[in-house]
């Protein structure tokens, strides 16, 4: 266990991937004093930050989701200057493959959006993502959706620099700490129960990602977060990839490619995955994604497997994130993010502290993301997930 537990916390953190780490940096920068962030693996970020494929875009199909990009990605256009560890950002730029006609009117419409909201996102003919991917197979190719500030982050990175400036600034980061059950009195969070002991606390943070239900049950709440296998490859060096290779989502499958070293990262969503919590690599999945990756990609046939690895996506109903206070009082909720939560880590970590320190959250309205909308029957649909 690194660090010593305390009996008692003011503000208790359960989770120590991008969403904890960044809310217990900014409640101590913010002017919270007593602030513990529990991980119950050994090293910070290891959970789905850690097996998630690095991507950051302001391409989506929601304005929240779009807001969220603005002011999260201009931090991490500043972190190496606020933090002093380099994020390592590359905007390769993200391009969006369009072979289905509904995708394309869909695509349309949020590229509009995006526009309106500053977003720089350009339409491109078939011709031009053709034109853009010679290397490619994309002769059905309608149209594609390009933002050339889209690209890649390192989450190690990004974790570390909070973990670290967060340390210095007083806040205590525990690993090795697994949370077994929370105690709660007159409907409010009273302690939390863990594996090195009892820890009393008025307000508790679930930043558990995947795991976020599981812990929501332990204070009597239903969050329905679906834990989701998602799963990726990378190659050896390819020798004719360019220099400027983007990250190319074919979005009808799901299927996607991003530079990665000097060759490349692919994935592509199971449809038939169940939901749960295995992160083992599937090899028939494996082997099919990998054969429609070469369909489109045919100098991949010349590469090996450099490495594999799997993570969980943590899915809600809505493919939006929960933010804010839950019914039980004390009890604070960033979770659910479906898949983008790398990438809105850093927002994430200003929002809640202002839900914690000043009751709402006034950086970005975030009040439509509250658990009660699947109860209320609120949900604003995602088009843009892969």
């Amino acid at each position: 266990m690194t660090g010593d537990l305390p009996r008692s916390a003011e503000i208790v953190i359960i989770g120590g991937g991008v969403m904890g780490v960044s809310t217990a940096y900014h409640l101590v920068k913010t002017g919270a004093k007593d602030v513990l962030l529990l991980e119950r693996e050994t090293f910070f970020g290891q959970g789905a930050t850690g097996r998630c494929a690095g991507g950051v875009r302001y391409q989506f199909g929601t304005e929240i989701n779009v807001r969220l990009s603005i002011a999260s990605l201009a931090m991490i256009e500043r972190f190496a200057d606020e933090l002093g560890q380099d994020p390592i950002y590359r905007k390769c730029g993200y391009l969006f493959v369009l072979t289905n006609e509904k995708d394309e009117e869909a695509f349309r419409q949020n590229v509009a959006m995006q526009q309106r909201l500053g977003v720089g996102t350009q339409w491109w003919s078939g011709d031009d993502v053709r034109k853009r991917l010679p290397m490619m197979c994309f002769e059905d190719a309608l149209a594609g959706t390009f933002n050339p500030r889209d690209g890649l982050a390192d989450p190690n990175s990004i974790v570390m620099g909070y973990v670290n400036q967060g340390r210095a600034l007083g806040a205590r980061f525990v690993s090795d700490v697994n949370v077994q059950d929370i105690q709660v009195e007159g409907n409010r969070v009273r302690a939390v129960h863990t594996s090195a002991g009892v820890v009393e606390c008025d307000h508790l943070v679930n930043t558990a990602g995947p795991w976020a239900g599981e812990v929501g049950a332990m204070a009597g709440l239903d969050i329905p977060i679906t834990p989701l296998r998602r799963q990726w490859a990378s190659t050896t060096a390819l020798p004719d990839l360019p220099a400027d290779f983007p990250f190319v989502i074919d979005f009808a499958q799901s299927l996607y490619f991003h530079p990665e070293g000097e060759g490349i990262l692919t994935g592509m969503s199971n449809p038939h995955e169940t939901p749960g919590f295995n992160q083992d690599i599937d090899p028939e999945w494996e082997l099919i994604a990998l054969e429609a990756a070469m369909k489109r990609m045919p100098m991949l046939e010349q590469a090996g497997r450099q490495s594999r690895l799997a993570g969980l996506y943590e899915n809600t109903p809505d493919a939006h994130p929960i933010f804010g206070p839950a019914s039980v009082d004390g009890f604070w909720l960033a979770t659910g993010f479906s898949g983008h939560g790398f990438m809105h880590g850093p927002i994430t970590g200003v929002l809640m502290s202002e839900f914690i320190l000043e009751g709402k959250a006034s950086t970005i309205d975030v009040s439509m993301l509250d658990l009660a909308r699947f109860e209320e029957g609120r949900l604003i649909q995602e088009y843009n997930v892969v």
